[in-house]
């Protein structure tokens, strides 16, 4: 079987990395006549493309930038950062054998038997969020008018600033998808117009507590997919350094995707191979791992400056509240 950690201990780059992987992979698939394994290719290839040739990000970050833009003057008594990152390669790998873990799972609870390789493409979900951009608000209560509540009128800002944004974005190249939570219970503060682009996790947070509202649009520019998530400084704080944090949110991940339940092993070759490389991910020792420009002492004390375990940051843009900076780039 080819996992990515037969590829960590060369002191290769990242790029290089994904490469020998994903070439192997394709031909250890072609020979096999396994469809699945050629999905991960071209999934490994989109993560490529995006590290590889990323003079896009330029154009596509000053596009995101001229909403900033927006918001500065929209709302000059808000406090609020613009974060981008790109998802680590170890965090997508992770994602990609994850996904195909769950679905057979629960495909076999529900149907007593396993999908079809058809079946499972059919029941795919395509990747949207190997780029991702993040607003977080926070409404200074120097700013709070008497009698009214903080988070509450913070609140009204973040489906305020929701619904403005898909239109603005729409006239700069990009192109809003229908979410897979169209459909589920919204926010009253959403634009009936927006409600089918939101998967709205304020409303209905998911089992971790986690808040916030998320959107999908199409790069048209770049041909890339990107992920817009908006929440208030609150939510950020309870999905960073709360019970939702991501630390805790991926090693709760890690333990349902590298769970056979009642899985019996050998009849279903892409759930064993999946299921095989999710448990080598969640036993790798990132002190031990040899690649180009990263480092780590142990798994929790780790210098990534190439996007190996960690995201790859592509911009902070941070505005203060008005009061406090007036200055605006």
């Amino acid at each position: 079987m080819i996992a990515l950690n037969d590829y960590l201990y060369n002191g290769d780059t990242v790029l290089r990395i994904i490469r020998k992987y994903s070439a192997d992979l394709r031909e250890s698939a072609i020979k096999t006549n396994n469809s699945i394994d050629i999905s991960h290719c071209n999934f490994l290839l989109q993560l490529e493309e995006i590290l590889e040739h990323n003079e896009f990000l330029t154009s596509q970050s000053q596009r995101i930038k001229e909403f900033y833009k927006y918001m500065t003057v929209q709302y000059p008594y808000l406090a609020f950062t613009f974060k981008g990152r790109i998802k680590s390669l170890i965090r997508a790998e992770q994602k990609f054998n994850g996904y195909i873990v769950e679905e057979v799972t629960d495909f076999y609870k529900e149907n007593q038997r396993f999908p079809t390789e058809i079946e499972m493409k059919q029941r795919s979900r395509h990747f949207r969020d190997l780029i991702a951009y993040r607003i977080i608000i926070s409404l200074p209560k120097c700013h709070v008018q008497k009698g009214l509540d903080q988070g509450k009128e913070e609140l009204k800002y973040v489906y305020e600033i929701a619904n403005a944004l898909p239109a603005f974005l729409e006239q700069r190249g990009f192109s809003c998808e229908i979410s897979n939570l169209s459909g589920s219970k919204s926010s009253k503060y959403l634009d009936p117009k927006v409600v089918p682009y939101y998967r709205d996790y304020i409303e209905k947070p998911n089992k971790y507590g986690y808040k916030s509202l998320h959107i999908t649009l199409f790069d048209n520019e770049s041909r890339s997919y990107i992920e817009v998530q908006i929440r208030t400084k609150e939510m950020d704080d309870y999905a960073e350094i709360g019970t939702a944090n991501h630390s805790v949110y991926e090693k709760s991940q890690q333990e349902e995707r590298t769970s056979r339940e009642n899985i019996p092993e050998g009849e279903c070759i892409f759930f064993d191979e999946a299921y095989k490389r999710g448990v080598l991910l969640k036993g790798l020792d990132l002190s031990k791992v040899e690649v180009n420009m990263f480092g780590a002492v142990n798994n929790s004390l780790i210098n990534d400056g190439c996007g190996l375990y960690r995201g790859r940051l592509i911009l902070p843009f941070e505005h203060l509240s008005r009061f406090q900076n007036d200055v605006i780039d």
